[in-house]
């Protein structure tokens, strides 16, 4: 069974009752009916643990947060019921255990509690009060939303891919050494056909090995202002539905979300009141839209430590939900070292906590600030491709009062066709540009 995401199988009881049992069958007996599983006791069912069944192989660790939801009613209002997750085995010792009364209608209930113990667990329902009764249960769900086992290495990166086409290249080994194996975002935009479906498939990928996938969302209306990764939806109408779709794939699953790049750092660049406004109400809505998820941790794109005042980005965040999420991001794509982002990041907390937004985290892009942005004369580099950066901190847990230092920017994925990438697209990965990250040249 999976570590986290969701635990119980055929919980809509799809394929009958398969993955489930049921006690005693003088006491309890179960079936698969139109509209799920129906559960009916018998009148020796004086207790109500005389008339259980349940599901095994639930995986429970100590510390991790879970959540319990289904749908129930019953033949008779007043139905007693238990739903219970806990030992599978004796002393068959409860980690959380609810006493319910059903009534003819169906009814959804949702319970969150934290795991006081390592164990293989079951869940299980009781239903026994000396009545022949039946429950009628469906969308039977339980999900783990705590990641134990650090970020998920994808398995399909650019890096990845290249290396499966190039084993021999004398690049391949220190490629797959020092990026291939290193966790990373992976990016979403107009060049996935069908969000839901390649989001969903991404986030249970990582799921099955009970790590946290990183996840950039880059789809934004008007996407790069018209710059060099220009694109994303076609219109406004457009981007809304296609987040929907993005946070239906993502599900109940843990993932951590960086919110469209650029998109508020951006908003000077658009050509008037109404557009800033309209792309400022676009981020909101996406924030609300993953923030609804439970598992989701999501950061909106706040820039970096040399474009926008930290002022006037704690305004932008403000105005565009961060309320409602994680926190922000900085330096996404860009090379300022850990401590000029902390420091900027730090300082849009405090603007933040002045407009009453208080308590919000920041992650750092790490994926190309092991020089820093500075150049041999004392000068800022250029965004686009500049020479000798190199590959920073591994995606990890955070310093300085970052949650967690990141490789968003894929290494060796262009900024455009400039710099050091001359001819090289953006979003298109080359090996050419991972090896000067490598090499810090």
């Amino acid at each position: 069974m999976p570590a986290y995401g969701d635990l119980v199988t055929n919980g809509s009881f799809t394929n009958g009752t398969t993955g489930w049992w049921s006690g005693n069958a003088a006491m309890v007996t179960i079936t698969a009916g139109t509209a799920g599983l129906e559960a009916t006791a018998s009148t020796d069912a004086v207790n109500l643990w005389d008339a259980v069944f349940g599901q095994d192989g639930i995986t429970l660790r100590a510390g991790c947060r879970y959540t319990l939801s289904f749908t129930a009613r019953a033949s008779q209002g007043g139905t007693a019921m238990a739903a219970k997750v806990g030992m599978g085995v004796d002393p068959w010792t409860p980690v959380v255990e609810k006493q319910l009364s059903l009534p003819t209608a169906d009814t959804h209930f949702v319970f969150s509690f934290t795991s006081t113990m390592t164990t293989a667990g079951q869940l299980s329902f009781q239903l026994g009060q000396s009545s022949a009764v039946t429950v009628y249960l469906t969308e039977v769900r339980l999900t783990c939303s705590t990641v134990k086992e650090g970020f998920y290495v994808d398995p399909d990166s650019n890096a990845a891919k290249w290396l499966t086409l190039n084993p021999d290249d004398p690049r391949a080994k220190k490629i797959e050494r020092s990026i291939a194996r290193r966790p990373g975002a992976r990016w979403f935009g107009d060049w996935n056909k069908d969000i839901q479906a390649d989001l969903n498939a991404y986030v249970a990928a990582a799921a099955a090995h009970g790590q946290m996938p990183i996840v950039a969302l880059y789809n934004m209306f008007n996407r790069d202002n018209g710059g060099q990764s220009s694109g994303g939806s076609p219109s406004p109408d457009a981007y809304r539905t296609w987040i929907d779709a993005a946070a239906a794939g993502i599900g109940d699953r843990p993932a951590l979300v960086i919110l469209e790049p650029d998109s508020l750092a951006q908003l000077g660049n658009l050509p008037s009141d109404a557009a800033r406004a309209e792309r400022t109400a676009l981020v909101a809505y996406a924030a609300q839209a993953l923030a609804a998820r439970p598992a989701t941790i999501v950061y909106l794109d706040g820039g970096n430590a040399t474009w926008i005042r930290p002022p006037e980005m704690a305004a932008r965040l403000k105005d565009a939900g961060v309320a409602l999420v994680r926190g922000f991001a900085v330096n996404v794509a860009n090379f300022d070292a850990v401590d000029v982002c902390c420091t900027y990041a730090s300082q849009i907390t405090a603007e933040l906590a002045h407009l009453g937004v208080p308590n919000k985290g920041f992650v750092v892009d790490t994926a190309r600030n092991g020089n820093g942005a500075m150049n041999e004369v004392g000068q800022h580099v250029d965004w686009c491709n500049p020479a000798g950066r190199r590959l920073g901190v591994p995606s990890s847990i955070g310093v300085a009062g970052a949650d967690y230092l990141l490789w968003v920017k894929y290494p060796g994925d262009s900024d455009g066709s400039c710099g050091i990438g001359q001819g090289i697209t953006a979003g298109t990965w080359s090996p050419y540009l991972a090896e000067r990250l490598i090499d810090g040249t």
